[in-house]
């Protein structure tokens, strides 16, 4: 019985002749039960439809004696209606809600609650409402014993008949004077219903057993017959038979499928046979693979390996990976194939262990789940990758990068690796720490630009973009304290990106040596100038004391000076005082130390500053200044001191040279005591030209006059630092001297600057 019974659980047919059953049976029941509320709500509408005709009947019978306030006469109309079958009250309510007429004499003058069922129809707003459709004028109650009473209530209207006869107090304003109850007994309308009711559920029943029925009939003969022939012909096929065919000679489905089945069996049999040879191609693939091939179990046992596994490791059967592996005597720490098995996914990991020969490997391991028909991890497949090669190179490399890290953080200067674009700091040194004061890891990811000054920075973003030597550039370390270094840039590439290689060297002490040196310079300057100076600051004194003098002898005379006298005199002695004043302003600005920064400076207007000193000098010496300015020369970058000093230092040597050579003689043949000062725009530079008549440059000492402390003159009469400091100055500068023989003798020193946008 239970057999029985199992087997139909889980039968196609029965599954299927219940399903259409079901459904065949809910669709009646569904009709059904649509056919019957159909009915009952049409009949339940037929009563309310003359219901309300009843109580349309009542108030035109009732009207006449409405009219002439005849009580009797309504009551009498009332009763006899209210003598009909079914008909259980008749009420007649005023506004106010009190029962004027009624066919129960006991309900007469009753005052009801406004709220009641009745009256709430009409007064659930405020006002009340005036007009409703029959619908919500009609309401179905049940009494205490069970049976159901239908009421409609109809508003009786103020007609204009009412409000204006002479025996009606009714005034015209009001709309409705009241309402008309009927109440009518369901209980026939019931009885009707649930005869229906029987009818419609037991012609459903006869239909739905009469349909099943012919449901079975057809379904097993055309469905079970067809389908057990199917069944045993899929199961010749999972036997392997694929030679026997399904035997359902219709064209129907079921005979489609029975080909269908047919030709699967065929195609079956064929890619049976392709996979066969798959599978021996597959199984040959595994054993030629070139890397290494195991299947393991949970246990970690190799349940299988290839060729090149045995050529490696010579296991022996039943050995577990870990043996075979790494000849160790447990499962490693980290392990691979026990991730797979336990989420099923595949895995990489980095292994060493030992060919059979003894030598060290490396692999990369894979492993993958091997899954059953039933989708259960069974085994995991393990792949391992030689990279012993690999791997040696990149301990070489690892070698060689800390060699060269430890390399780059001993260099001496700073070293800072910047992005081409964003001048970001990628990497730089330790040596950062020595001269900036930084930590190297306060630099990593700043701008290289923070470590200059904030005006100049944008300047510099452009140079370091374009140039490869920067010189005494301004910076700042961590404390804030100026220091100047000088900037070497190299493209170079970094992480795969291109970069910039900048290596500083911090010139701040040499500099202040130099600048010493160079203050030295020129109080030696200023002190070769004092017979100078004094004489050209002798000439105005002169004029104030002859003044002085005039003014004092009038006063002792008591003579009057005639105001054109005194403002001549007064007039010539405030000149000669704005004379010595530009003097002494002028060498204590020469005389004053410099500062490191540049700005742009006209050539001529330098030129001419450091005549001034020298003019006195040279006019005593009787030595001519020949002037050839370019007027429209462009600026250039430098400190307009140190490049004055250079032009003293030139103008000093031009001097001596000429005095070494002519003496006091203002003539000798056709030469005379001459210095010629010309500039000119060339190729986009500024060139300055100072050429002599004196005794010239010998040829031997010409690569060896900028050398420091290199000298022509006798002891004691110069350091042969002034070449030297002039030298450095211009290449400061971006410039360059040199001296080459003037023409008619002498020595002509050419200096040329770079002009600050290379054209005038």
């Amino acid at each position: 019985m239970l057999n029985h019974f199992f087997n139909f659980r889980h039968s196609l047919i029965a599954k299927l002749i219940v399903a259409v059953g079901l459904t065949l049976f809910l669709a009646i029941a569904i009709w059904a039960f649509f056919n019957i509320r159909y009915q009952k709500d049409r009949m339940i509408e037929s009563v309310v439809a003359s219901t309300d005709q009843l109580g349309s009947t009542i108030r035109l019978g009732a009207h006449y004696a409405m009219m002439l306030n005849s009580r009797d006469d309504i009551n009498q109309i009332i009763q006899n209606i209210a003598r009909q079958e079914n008909i259980i009250t008749i009420r007649i309510y005023n506004k106010a809600g009190q029962i004027k007429f009624s066919n129960r004499s006991e309900e007469v003058d009753r005052v009801t609650n406004i709220k009641a069922e009745a009256c709430y129809i009409c007064h659930r707003t405020d006002p009340p409402l005036s007009e409703l459709n029959l619908e919500a004028r009609r309401r179905i109650v049940q009494t205490s014993g069970g049976a159901r009473m239908l009421g409609v209530i109809s508003p009786i209207y103020n007609e204009p008949g009412c409000s204006t006869d002479a025996c009606h107090v009714h005034p015209g304003d009001k709309k409705i004077l009241g309402a008309l109850d009927v109440v009518v007994s369901l209980a026939a309308t019931d009885q009707e219903i649930m005869r229906r009711q029987k009818a419609v559920i037991a012609l459903a029943l006869v239909v739905f057993l009469l349909a099943s029925t012919a449901i079975f009939i057809l379904v097993v003969t055309f469905i079970k017959t067809p389908i057990r022939r199917l069944i045993n012909g899929t199961r010749r096929i999972a036997r392997g038979d694929y030679s026997s065919a399904v035997d359902i000679p219709r064209d129907d489905e079921m005979g489609q499928l029975a080909a269908a089945i047919n030709r699967m069996g065929e195609k079956i049999g064929e890619k049976q046979s392709e996979l066969n040879k798959e599978r021996d191609r597959y199984e040959e693939l595994f054993e030629l693979v070139p890397c290494i091939l195991t299947i393991q179990d949970r246990d970690f046992r190799i349940l299988d390996f290839n060729r090149e596994f045995a050529d490696r490791f010579d296991p022996k059967p039943g050995d577990y990976c870990y043996q075979a592996y790494k000849g160790r005597s447990e499962k490693c720490e980290v392990c691979p194939v026990e991730k797979t098995f336990a989420d099923g996914r595949s895995h990489y990991s980095e292994e060493t262990g030992f060919n059979k020969d003894g030598t060290r490997t490396h692999w990369i391991v894979k492993t993958s789940p091997v899954k059953n028909e039933k989708g259960d991890i069974v085994a995991a497949m393990e792949m391992s990758l030689d990279i012993t090669h690999r791997r040696q190179l990149e301990e070489e490399l690892e070698k060689s990068e800390k060699k060269y890290h430890a390399i780059f953080n001993s260099i001496p200067n700073p070293v800072f690796v910047l992005d081409v674009e964003t001048l970001t700091v990628l990497d730089c040194n330790d040596s950062v720490r020595m001269v900036y004061g930084l930590e190297p890891g306060d630099v990593l990811g700043r701008s290289f630009l923070d470590l200059f000054v904030e005006e100049e920075r944008q300047h510099y973003a452009d140079k370091l973009k374009t140039s490869e030597v920067i010189n005494q550039v301004k910076q700042v370390d961590r404390s804030g304290r100026p220091l100047f270094v000088n900037i070497r840039v190299s493209p170079s590439e970094y992480a795969g990106q291109k970069v910039l290689l900048v290596t500083t060297s911090d010139v701040t002490k040499r500099l202040e040596a130099e600048m010493q040196l160079i203050q030295a310079s020129k109080m030696a300057t200023l002190g070769e100038m004092a017979t100078g100076v004094a004489h050209e600051l002798n000439q105005p004194l002169s004029v104030i004391k002859t003044a002085s003098s005039f003014f004092m002898k009038k006063v002792r005379k008591k003579e009057r000076i005639a105001d054109e006298v005194l403002l001549t005199l007064a007039e010539e002695v405030d000149s000669h005082v704005d004379r010595a004043t530009r003097i002494i302003n002028h060498m204590r600005q020469f005389g004053r130390k410099s500062d490191l920064s540049l700005e742009p400076v006209q050539v001529n207007e330098v030129a001419e500053r450091a005549f001034e000193i020298f003019s006195q000098q040279l006019k005593l010496r009787e030595i001519e200044v020949v002037w050839d300015l370019d007027p429209g020369l462009p600026t250039i970058q430098a400190e307009p001191a140190r490049l004055e000093q250079v032009f003293i230092n030139l103008l000093i040597n031009a001097r001596d040279a000429i005095e070494a050579r002519w003496g006091t003689q203002k003539k000798i043949g056709k030469c005379e005591k001459r210095i010629t000062l010309r500039t000119r725009f060339d190729a986009g530079r500024v060139v300055a030209e100072l050429a002599d008549t004196g005794s010239g440059v010998p040829e031997i000492i010409s690569g060896k006059i900028f050398d420091p402390f290199f000298t022509t003159k006798k002891v004691g009469e110069g350091t042969g630092l002034g070449l030297s400091i002039s030298y450095g100055i211009v290449q400061d500068f971006g410039g360059t001297i040199q001296a080459v023989p003037a023409p008619g003798g002498g020595a002509c020193f050419v200096i040329a600057f770079p002009c600050q946008d290379g054209k005038r």
